[in-house]
C-alpha cells in the first residue's frame, strides 16, 4: 500500500487538501496528515479545522512514497519552516513522489527542484514561477506532480491515485464518485 505525507500549515486551502486525501484513502493509500506546527488541529483559509494524524516533528525520520503539499495562504508557512525544505529535497534525492498544488509548487522552488522542470501553479505565483504552464490542470514531471488551484483539485486527487495505484484503481475511483 502506498503512503503519503500531506504537510498540512495553517491556511490551507480546504478544498485543495481535504480532495485529494479523500482520493487517496478511497483508493487505499495510507495518507499521514501532519501538522506543521506542534498541535494537531489546524485551520484552513476558510476557517475549517482539520484534526491532523500527528505534528511533523513526529514523521520527519520516516519515508514516504509521496509528500503532498496543499496551497493557499498557508504555503508561506510551509516556506518559512526549514523542515520542510529539507524534507521535500530529501524526497526528490531519494526518487520519490513530491506532489503540490496552487502556490505549494513554490516551497518545491525554494528547495531548488524547479529548475530546467515542467510545472504549474496559481497564477497568483506567476511572477515568482515564470514557467508555470498556465494552461494545465496538472502536470507530471519525473516524480513531480503540480497543479494549478482548488478548481483543479479533482484532476490532481485522482492523477496522485493513477501514479500511485495505476490507472485502473484511479478510474474506479473516479467511477465510484461520478467523475
Amino acid at each position: 500500500m502506498p503512503t503519503v505525507l500531506a504537510i498540512l500549515a495553517e491556511g490551507f486551502e480546504e478544498i485543495e487538501t481535504v480532495t485529494p486525501i479523500d482520493l487517496l484513502r478511497r483508493a487505499g493509500v495510507a495518507v499521514t496528515v501532519a501538522a506543521l506546527a506542534e498541535g494537531i488541529n489546524v485551520t484552513g483559509r476558510a476557517g475549517l479545522t482539520l484534526h491532523a494524524d500527528t505534528p511533523l516533528s513526529a514523521v520527519m525520520a520516516h519515508d514516504f512514497d509521496c509528500v503532498f503539499l496543499p496551497g493557499g495562504p498557508g504555503v508561506k508557512n510551509l516556506r518559512a519552516d526549514p523542515r520542510v525544505r529539507e524534507l521535500v529535497q530529501r524526497q526528490y534525492t531519494a526518487g520519490r513522489w513530491l506532489a503540490a498544488i496552487c502556490a505549494a509548487p513554490t516551497v518545491l522552488n525554494d528547495a531548488g527542484l524547479l529548475t530546467g522542470r515542467r510545472y504549474t501553479a496559481h497564477f497568483s505565483v506567476a511572477d515568482e514561477l515564470p514557467d508555470i504552464l498556465a494552461h494545465e490542470r496538472t502536470v507530471t514531471d519525473g516524480r513531480l506532480l503540480t497543479s494549478r488551484g482548488a478548481g483543479t483539485a479533482l484532476d490532481f486527487g485522482l492523477q496522485l491515485v493513477a501514479l500511485l495505484c495505476g490507472s485502473p484503481k484511479a478510474d474506479e475511483v473516479a467511477r465510484s464518485i461520478c467523475a
